[in-house]
């Protein structure tokens, strides 16, 4: 879409916004969650200048379905519904709506949207072609990569086109070249070229292998790493949990690290004061918790992901800070970031615009009651569940989870954050159970899922 010249005016004084994210991160393991493992201080940071959504869920916690969900602000059984599946280069995202409003749009890192499967080989060397990237501008990525230290990327198109591998460890170099990107932009400005950006950093780690530079592993021996309480004694759990944990503070240790990187290159370029920054991640991990590993389960571990609204005039000129309990969802991860720029969300987006709990100028609009939760098609990977489910996390505190035609989990989270005590099969809390089957049925037919629910 062209814009005249009032509107291009009026684009150059709208604010930016940078998202970045990682792969596995939990919410629970950061510094301002109190976690005793974790050393995050530019999160921290972040978390105390901005919002902090504590309650923030992923829907479906598997890479490939949340991704083509907060790309969409759409629910995955329309988009991407399964691990390896592909987002339709049809269906718009959030970059084609920023395009249209004038704004430069860039996406860094890694994509895990084009349906690739490794059994037919390496993901990384597996080529995207520039149709299939989103309707980003500037596309540097990859599909998929599980080896930090070998990470390769790809970019451009027809002549200008490149697949190459990065000098060093992924995080730190993808994040090198996301602030050449920022440096960019505010040359453009400079050179009279001023225009508003959405750009996106995406890094594998803390994914697994938990593996992560030596100035940041260091600091994370096995024997030091403090559990949580429903982590079980049992050797084998405790043993693995302890030395998977070792590598994964590290890793985020050193994402922080980079966090604070980017924001240092956002003052230094003079684009901190309108620059929106989110945080967040995909999914969480288990790490041993009810002696499960990875993700795909409904537990506490695997889909509460950190979420953080930063930057931009932190503690004035309107801008929200705090802790929101508003169950945020990975499809309202879309609308809302419009909502930080003024754009209102296009109809073929589901999710809600959480904007206003940041912007004085933004209206709050109504949250939902609970926040819908999916596993659609299992893996089959070891350590995930291998059953599909489905499930709701209510505001107020009560998760619900069925599996085909049975109830499965249900807790009382304000009671009892760690859910060690099942009360799906409890008779005394029969009626509570009712309420949450039918809201659950009530999700599912408002996103047009199918799904076989208890008969209660």
């Amino acid at each position: 879409m062209e814009l005249t010249a009032d509107q291009k005016n009026a684009a150059d004084t709208r604010p930016n916004v940078i998202w970045i994210f990682g792969d596995q991160h939990r919410a629970q393991a950061t510094g301002y969650r109190q976690d005793q493992n974790a050393f995050t201080p530019n999160m921290d940071n972040l978390a105390a200048s901005g919002i902090d959504f504590s309650r923030a869920v992923s829907g479906y916690p598997l890479c490939c379905p949340a991704r083509g969900s907060f790309l969409t602000g759409r629910y995955p059984n329309k988009v991407v519904p399964g691990h390896e599946h592909q987002l339709s280069p049809d269906q718009p995202t959030i970059a084609h709506v920023f395009n249209d409003a004038g704004y430069r749009t860039a996406y860094y890192g890694k994509w895990h949207l084009d349906g690739f499967h490794e059994s037919e080989g390496r993901a990384a060397m597996h080529l995207i072609p520039p149709g299939r990237r989103g309707g980003f501008q500037r596309w540097l990525g990859y599909e998929n990569n599980n080896s930090q230290w070998d990470c390769w990327i790809q970019g451009g198109e027809g002549d200008t086109a490149f697949h190459e591998r990065l000098p060093g460890y992924e995080t730190d170099e993808l994040t090198t070249l996301f602030i050449n990107y920022l440096q960019e932009q505010q040359r453009q400005a400079e050179t009279g070229e001023p225009k508003p950006f959405f750009a996106v950093l995406s890094v594998q780690p803390p994914h697994n292998p938990y593996i992560a530079p030596e100035d940041a592993r260091r600091h994370y021996t096995a024997g030091e790493i403090a559990l949580r309480p429903n982590v079980p004694d049992i050797k084998g759990v405790t043993e693995r949990a302890r030395r998977d944990l070792a590598g994964y503070y590290a890793m985020i240790e050193n994402l922080d690290w980079n966090i604070g990187r980017i924001m240092q290159a956002l003052r230094d370029t003079g684009l901190l004061d309108t620059t929106h920054v989110l945080f967040f991640s995909d999914h969480g991990d288990m790490h041993g918790s009810h002696g499960q590993f990875r993700k795909q389960t409904p537990y506490e571990e695997s889909i509460r992901v950190p979420f953080i609204i930063g930057g931009e005039r932190s503690f004035y000129d309107g801008r929200k800070t705090g802790i929101v309990t508003a169950p945020l969802n990975h499809v309202d991860v879309a609308p809302t970031t419009l909502g930080l720029c003024g754009i209102d969300k296009p109809e073929w987006m589901e999710g809600a615009d959480y904007s206003g709990y940041r912007l004085a100028t933004r209206p709050m609009g109504s949250a939902p009651d609970s926040a819908y939760l999916q596993c659609i098609m299992p893996t089959g990977h070891d350590d995930g569940v291998d059953q599909p489910w489905r499930g709701v996390v209510t505001a107020d505190g009560w998760k619900y989870i069925v599996l085909e035609g049975v109830p499965w989990l249900m807790f009382d989270l304000n009671e009892d954050p760690y859910e060690q005590v099942n009360l799906a099969h409890n008779h005394h809390h029969s009626a509570m159970r009712k309420k949450l089957n039918d809201r659950l049925r009530e999700w599912i037919h408002q996103t047009d899922d199918q799904f076989p629910v208890p008969r209660l």
